[in-house]
């Protein structure tokens, strides 16, 4: 919901900071673990019908990834199962290829959102930067 609120609310919002954010259905669907893939399946549909995975295409983020112009805080674990990794690198990849301003952290020890302390509280203090600059400022 990040990244499309990002683009459907753009006039609304100075930054967005979005955590574990799916960019793009299809490659999400070919590289969440295997042992999740089906149950995501049945909620979001089967890219491997070539009906569904036109509409999973049309409705991704990454499909219009141009229209984002807001700063973008991107909080991603190395480790997740759920959402890989690359779902993020996709958006900062877009975002910067179009001179977009994104900070992303990445933190290799964790996964599907933070728990250690040392990463928690870095993620929080980062985040306090983002905002100081993006949303006071």
């Amino acid at each position: 919901m990040c990244y499309a609120s990002a683009i459907r609310y753009a006039g609304r919002f100075r930054a967005a900071q979005c955590t574990v954010a799916i960019s793009n259905f299809v490659s999400f669907l070919e590289n969440t673990q295997s042992y999740r893939r089906d149950l995501r399946r049945i909620e979001y549909g089967d890219e491997r019908d070539p009906v569904q995975r036109a509409k999973l295409t049309k409705i991704s983020p990454l499909t219009r990834i141009a229209e984002i112009k807001m700063p973008l805080f991107i909080v991603t674990g190395g480790n997740d199962p759920r959402v890989p990794p690359s779902e993020a690198a996709q958006v900062v990849k877009a975002v910067r290829g179009n001179g977009g301003n994104v900070w992303h952290m990445i933190a290799s020890d964790e996964g599907h959102g933070y728990r250690k302390k040392a990463n928690v509280d870095y993620n929080f203090w980062a985040q306090m930067l983002f905002w100081q600059k993006y949303l006071l400022n």
